[in-house]
């Protein structure tokens, strides 16, 4: 399927539009951190969007999700399973494939890791782009503007702190004033 189709889905079926000055991220290699997640909705959201400007993504989803016949699509899709019962083992599996010469990826992650309203956010995302090098990008959603971002304009450099870079991610997406598919299920604090 090509670009134009994605533009034409994303716009005039889904009813939404990207965030002015907002693109592709500039990078063969960075975390694309999304939010708010609150339904399954936000994936094919994002998935529509970035294909609409020329992009591929690389999104986790929790390992349940790729029953018969929805794992073969989700692959198709971009999305990779994810066994969360050993946090550990996957990350090391990321950053090993992330660190590879040849490896182009947006690896796209959901830091509150689930649909729930969570207080403290997953801070696997920073391990990741600590020991591979990388950019976070802060990617967007607002289903009362029926707008979302890439976050394109502001790559962010992690520290050596990954509860206060988390906490000034989450401080970033709270003042993004944003409306999740299902608002009790969002909580940046």
């Amino acid at each position: 399927m090509n670009q134009k189709f994605h533009k034409f889905v994303f716009n005039k079926i889904l009813g939404w539009r990207g965030a002015e000055g907002e693109g592709l991220i500039p990078e063969d290699k960075a975390i694309i951190l999304a939010a708010p997640h609150t339904s399954i909705y936000d994936f094919v959201i994002g998935f529509f969007y970035y294909r609409s400007m020329g992009g591929r993504l690389k999104i986790m989803i929790k390992k349940e999700a790729f029953f018969w016949p929805l794992g073969p699509i989700l692959r198709h899709l971009g999305a990779f399973p994810m066994d969360r019962s050993n946090p550990q083992a996957m990350m090391m599996s990321i950053i090993h494939e992330m660190e590879k010469p040849d490896t182009k990826c947006m690896l796209t992650i959901c830091p509150e890791g689930t649909r729930k309203a969570v207080h403290k956010w997953k801070m696997g995302y920073h391990k990741i782009g600590r020991e591979c090098n990388l950019h976070v990008y802060l990617a967007h959603l607002d289903y009362k503007t029926r707008v979302i971002g890439s976050g394109s304009n502001n790559p962010i450099t992690l520290t050596d702190d990954a509860r206060a870079d988390t906490d000034r991610i989450q401080q970033m997406y709270e003042d993004m004033h944003l409306t999740a598919l299902h608002p009790d299920g969002y909580t940046t604090k």
